[in-house]
Order: structure tokens, then sequence, then C-alpha cells
């Protein structure tokens, strides 16, 4: 019998600059992606219940590594670069890409994408090129809509049900799900340790 999956349990494996420093494709992994402003850190650091975890910084861009963080000796979680930055150079620019798209689209142990996005400011130019490059290999993509708490209740069910709506349009919906979540309330934690436990344990079948 499998032990349990905990996610209080992860801790930090390596850091790597680009996906040939990463370890071993081997096993199973799920990423989290983002703006660089989207609160990615924040996120893993609530779904882990670690404040340190994942470093949080208040300088936007300033994560330019993937941080991996191992669950158990085979399933792991990704930290990847935050992106869209505009005050960085637009050399480091082209190689954040380069990297982001060679890992979602060549790295086999792969098997979710959690994208992260400002719930005020949901589906950017650089969100909807992440989309493409998961759409593309079949990737399938949890969008979880971050800073909930900035926005009162009404305005956040109309946004999430705004984005639902343009995946539909865009015929991404059996691809991409969509939720609200809140590091700072701690809201959300349970439907993404639900989306992260099928991929992790059950993950989605090759084509």
């Amino acid at each position: 019998m499998s032990t349990p999956l905990s996610f209080t349990q992860a801790a930090f494996l390596q850091s790597a600059p680009t996906l040939r420093e990463c370890p071993a494709d081997t096993g199973v992994e799920v990423a989290f992606a983002g703006r660089s402003n989207a609160g990615k850190s924040s996120a893993i650091n609530t779904l882990t219940r670690q404040g340190k975890l994942a470093r949080t910084s208040k300088t936007p861009g300033r994560t330019q590594l993937i941080n991996l963080f191992s669950l158990t000796e085979d399933k792991r979680i990704v930290d990847l670069p935050g992106y869209g930055f505009a005050k960085v150079p637009k050399a480091m620019k082209v190689r954040w890409d380069k990297n982001l798209a060679e890992y979602l689209q060549g790295r086999q142990s792969l098997k979710g994408l959690v994208l992260l996005m400002d719930i005020r400011h949901p589906l950017q130019d650089y969100d909807w090129q992440m989309l493409t490059w998961s759409a593309d290999c079949g990737m399938p993509v949890h969008l979880l809509l971050t800073k909930a708490d900035k926005l009162k209740r009404g305005p956040a069910k109309s946004t999430l049900l705004q984005v639902r709506k343009v995946l539909e349009e865009e015929g991404l919906d059996d691809l991409v799900s969509v939720q609200m979540f809140s590091a700072l309330k701690r809201s959300g934690i349970e439907e993404l340790e639900s989306v992260l436990r099928s991929w992790l344990i059950d993950p989605p079948a090759e084509e």
C-alpha cells in the first residue's frame, strides 16, 4: 500500500538554470508557472504549509532558476522562472522563454501545469503563450486565479466565470481547469490539492 501523498512533506531538492541541469527525467512532477508578480512562491508555501520553502521576493523577476522540491522519492513540484516582467533585459527574456518551452514540451515526467495569474489581470499575452505551448503537447493545465482576497466576492466570482467562458470559446475547457486562490486567506488549498493529486498519483495517460 502506497504512502499517502502529503504536500507538507515537501523539501527543497535542487535549483537548475536550464532543463539540462534538472534531475533525471523519471518519476512524476507537476510545475508551477506564472508572471513574475502572480504570487507563485506564496502559493507553493501555502500549499506545503511551509512559509519559507519557496523564496518570495518584493522584486518581480528575482526567481531566474528552475527550483525543484521533492514530495516523495519519485514525485516532485517544480517552481519555474517567473515571466513577463518588463524590466528584465531582453536577452534574459529570450533565454527564459527558451527554457520554459523546452521544459513544457520536452520533459516526459511532467504531468500537469499550474498556471498562476493575478485575478485582477488574468489571461495576459504571456499566459496565452504558456497555454498554447501546453495545448500543443496535450498538457493539462490548472489556472490559479491568485490574490482573490483583493476583490470582493461578487467581482471575483464574475472574473472566474469570465475566464471559464473564454477558455470554452477557445476550445480549451477540456484541457484547462480554473479556480480562485488566496494565499493570504488560505482559501482554495483543498481544490488545488485535489488537482495535484490527480496528476501525481494517477497521471494522465500518454498520447
